[in-house]
């Protein structure tokens, strides 16, 4: 899997300072771009795009680098653990570390359940049930920590070759 920098990277597909993962407009001239929730979430799903839950892959356009799907449809694990700030977090991009990784496992369990244990990973991408009035995670930026022993119909993955060049 990849980390949640290299997922970041991907989704972007060279659109380094746009909103979304295609530019700027989350509609462009009234076109869906990604599987995402239209309506009141979650009482009102006007499927504008075609589909209620999931979609087949390459039913949206491909992003800048020819990806499909890295916004909507489901979540995508990465395979960094959870913490609530990057450690690498800078405030200017030219000083962040090239592919920052997550916290450590033990650290990345639910501060507001203290008596369960379940460590968390990132995930990224958002999914078909994120809506505007709801939650704006289908952007490359968005972030959210998932418990590992998560079973549901909206979370998936993504694999990565790596070619020993980045780590």
């Amino acid at each position: 899997m990849p980390t949640e920098a290299e997922w970041e990277f991907a989704a972007r597909g060279g659109l380094e300072q746009a909103e979304f993962a295609w530019g700027d407009e989350f509609t462009p001239s009234g076109k869906q771009m990604a599987n995402t929730w239209q309506g009141a979430f979650p009482h009102q799903n006007l499927a504008i795009d075609g589909y209620e839950r999931t979609s087949p892959v390459t039913a949206f356009p491909p992003n800048g680098y020819g990806i499909h799907d890295m916004i909507g449809n489901v979540w995508e694990w990465t395979s960094d653990w959870y913490m609530p700030k990057h450690k690498a977090d800078a405030p200017k991009g030219c000083c962040i570390p090239e592919n920052p990784r997550g916290g450590r496992e033990d650290q990345s369990y639910d501060p507001c359940q203290t008596n369960i244990k379940i460590p968390r990973k990132v995930l990224k991408g958002g999914s078909h049930l994120c809506a505007p009035n709801y939650c704006r995670r289908y952007r490359p930026a968005a972030r959210h920590a998932e418990p590992i022993d998560t079973s549901t119909s909206h979370v998936g993955f993504r694999c990565v070759i790596r070619d020993g060049r980045r780590s």
